[in-house]
């Protein structure tokens, strides 16, 4: 899947951290014997999908509703059976209502990644836009989104995402290192070469920028400077799939792919 993003999986299985966070009763967990069971379905969940999921239904057929639901969305998506997940998780969503917006934003959120992750980027784009429509100040969800566009070669949109995103959070490395990219796919390798830079002031030995710094450099057809990049990166992450892909720059190639991945963040979803 062209672009895609690291998916934060130990967040997907955990319990959604906005839930312990609310002083108001917890649709999830509205009792402290609910809390302990949802806590522990998705500990299952996340080790074991498929003795959460029997295990899952067995509450729900007990009457653990939505916590018991999302147990059996997140031990499905654990389990590779991500079109359920996300359908599962949509569903919670649309049977929560028009209330609490920003946990619905972050159940899409996490739709959007089994979409991603079912390789159906239109889904996918879909999910995170219905959730921005709830929660318009989330960065990753953003960037969640321009990935999706830019699996899609919607290169405009995914750059005007992950530029939204920087605006939220100026100093995300990583984001300006996607934009970079978007913008040496959009065929502007010279606005790539101005963002991978940005990137190498705030982070020098960021293998990821100095990809992106070398592959907008190959694009402009300046060969030698770009592999000065590409053997740097060697030196500083050998053996890795950065590694690879400066071997790929040094033959003049030139992915698709972004030449790093957003990384795991704090668990939030």
């Amino acid at each position: 899947m062209l672009f895609r993003q690291a998916l934060v999986l130990a967040a997907l299985a955990a319990p959604l951290p906005a839930l312990a966070q609310q002083k108001e009763v917890n649709p999830f967990a509205p009792t402290p014997d609910h809390l302990r069971r949802y806590t522990e379905c998705m500990k299952l969940a996340r080790h074991e999908p498929l003795k959460a999921l029997p295990a899952a239904e067995k509450w729900m057929a007990e009457g653990g509703e939505l916590g018991a639901r999302h147990c059996v969305a997140i031990a499905m998506f654990e389990a590779g059976r991500y079109v359920q997940a996300a359908r599962q998780l949509e569903a919670i969503e649309r049977d929560m209502g028009g209330e609490r917006p920003g946990l619905r934003a972050e159940l899409l959120a996490q739709a959007g990644q089994a979409w991603a992750e079912a390789d159906q980027p239109e889904d996918a784009a879909k999910a995170q836009s219905k959730a921005l429509a709830l929660k318009t100040d989330d960065p990753d969800l953003w960037v969640d989104r321009g990935l999706s566009y830019a699996t899609l070669g919607q290169w405009p949109r995914a750059i005007s995402d992950f530029e939204r995103s920087l605006q939220l959070k100026a100093g995300n490395v990583e984001t300006r290192v996607l934009l970079a990219a978007a913008w040496r796919n959009a065929g502007d390798p010279t606005r790539a070469l101005a963002e991978a830079a940005r990137a190498l002031q705030s982070a020098p030995d960021h293998s990821g920028a100095l990809l992106e710094h070398g592959f907008a450099l190959l694009a402009r057809g300046e060969r030698t400077a770009a592999n000065a990049d590409f053997h740097r990166v060697l030196k500083l992450v050998p053996g890795t799939v950065e590694a690879k892909r400066a071997e790929a720059g040094l033959r003049g190639e030139l992915p698709t792919a972004p030449a790093a991945s957003r990384p795991e963040v704090a668990p939030k979803r």
